[in-house]
């Protein structure tokens, strides 16, 4: 089993007061995209990126990154439900690492175990249609994914 809270309590004592973080949802066809507040409290979709290739993904999500003055951004990672890595996590890992020289800030990973279904199982709780669910469920599991680190970054012990 990944801990990934100690990556995060490390990140936490480097963080500045007050600065965003991004959330991403990598997927085959697209990316999600989510920014926090920059108290870092609340998650909020921001866009989906039609993936074409690296070059254009990684400029869109530079850009990004540096519009909203992200301080990190918290990648999904996606397990198997045992909690073993598979080929989408080694295809995920490669993407960040690939970012990674690109980037000013840093990259961390998060369990994205179900997100996609969580965020979808929402949605047909609140009657959106099927065209509505494809539309922003990638980057409503973005925001899934950084609600989740957010949640533990306010439970650790403040330093700043």
């Amino acid at each position: 089993m990944i801990d990934f809270r100690a990556p995060l309590a490390d990140l936490a004592a480097r963080l500045p007061a007050r600065a965003r973080l991004i959330g991403l949802d990598l997927g085959t066809k697209t990316i999600g995209v989510a920014v926090s507040d920059v108290e870092r409290r609340i998650a909020s979709p921001l866009e989906t990126i039609r993936r074409t290739k690296f070059s254009a993904d990684a400029a869109r999500l530079v850009e990004i990154a540096a519009a909203q003055q992200a301080a990190a951004l918290v990648l999904g990672l996606p397990l198997n439900m045992d909690g073993t890595e598979g080929p989408r996590c080694q295809a995920t890992r490669a993407f960040a690492r690939n970012l990674a020289p690109l980037i000013a800030a840093p990259i961390l990973f998060w369990d994205e175990r179900l997100s996609t279904a969580a965020v979808t199982r929402s949605l047909i709780e609140q009657d959106a249609s099927r065209a509505k669910r494809a539309d922003v469920v990638d980057r409503m599991a973005a925001a899934y994914i950084l609600q989740g680190a957010l949640d533990i970054l306010a439970r650790l012990p403040q330093t700043r």
